[in-house]
């Protein structure tokens, strides 16, 4: 069995980030009280409390782009990757970077994109053909 990640981090609109997890990116949501919600994030378990998010900077290098750090993400089976970048370019979403292919051709080939909710708070999505090519090298 894999473990499952928690992540609990600040959001400054409990309705608004019920919105954006909840209907723009599919997510369940669990448990919640006036102050916090709780959401499958692809099968991965994320808490969003009321607060100041944290501080974030495009100082990571990845490739030719500078990605905002820190930032927190998942990674998909290809199709469903297809499936969400389709979804939230439909939905009109502000990408930090745009759905594309990273490492084209290379060991780790795999799509990518940014993007931030109603917050701020930076996620990475990536999708891969093959999940042997997550830690390929």
């Amino acid at each position: 069995m894999k473990s499952l990640f928690h992540l609990a981090y600040h959001v400054t609109d409990l309705d608004a980030a019920r919105t954006f997890y909840g209907d723009t990116l599919g997510c369940a949501e669990g448990r919640s009280t006036d102050t916090w919600v709780d959401f499958d994030f692809f099968g991965h378990q994320i808490s969003l409390h009321l607060g100041k998010p944290f501080e974030t900077t495009n100082t990571g290098k990845v490739g030719d782009h500078m990605v905002p750090m820190p930032h927190m993400g998942v990674v998909l089976p290809l199709a469903d990757w297809l499936a969400l970048s389709e979804k939230l370019t439909s939905a009109g979403t502000a990408f930090e970077i745009p759905p594309q292919i990273r490492y084209e051709g290379e060991p780790g080939e795999q799509r990518t994109m940014f993007f931030r909710d109603p917050s701020g708070n930076p996620i990475e999505v990536k999708g891969f053909a093959d999940f042997d090519g997550l830690f390929a090298t």
